[in-house]
């Protein structure tokens, strides 16, 4: 008696059970690697505002150090150095006179906003002085010179 193979199905059940394994795995494997993916660029995102806030922080400080030192008609320069990128990206520093700035202090309108370019990141920081401050200036992070001429303060870029 010959048996005939055609009604068997009895091996489909292995090859079946090999390719839904294999698509449940590359489906939980892309899910990782999406999720991943997504917190690194938030995380990133997290580490430039940080890097900002910084760098914000401290050009603040050197200008009050620059506002303090100014007295009469004499010539202040302060040469800093910061970091020319945050998290990859280059960054530009302005002045906002804006009431659209929310300093954390009562005594000043002006702040320092930092913006990150290829990142979705800016800061602002509030800026406390006495003496006036050239408020268009707008420079590139890295070197940076704070100059009082006797009449206001001035940021340039780089080492003049």
């Amino acid at each position: 008696m010959t048996r005939r193979l055609r009604g068997d199905d009895r091996a489909v059940s292995v090859a079946i059970t090999h390719v839904l394994t294999i698509g449940i795995t590359a489906i939980l494997i892309s899910g990782l690697m999406i999720g991943a993916g997504s917190m690194l660029d938030s995380e990133k995102e997290r580490g430039a505002k940080t890097s900002l806030e910084t760098t914000g922080e401290r050009l603040a400080g050197e200008i009050a150090s620059v506002d303090r030192s100014a007295t009469g008609s004499g010539t202040v320069t302060l040469r800093v150095d910061h970091p020319r990128r945050v998290s990859g990206s280059s960054y530009s520093i302005e002045f906002d006179e804006d009431d659209d700035c929310e300093p954390l202090l009562d005594e000043t309108d002006l702040c320092l906003t930092l913006t990150a370019q290829s990142e979705d990141a800016d800061v602002q920081v509030p800026v406390v002085n006495e003496t006036a401050i050239d408020t268009d200036a707008s420079v590139p992070g890295g070197p940076i010179t704070v100059t009082y001429d006797g009449d206001k303060i001035t940021l340039e870029s780089g080492h003049q």
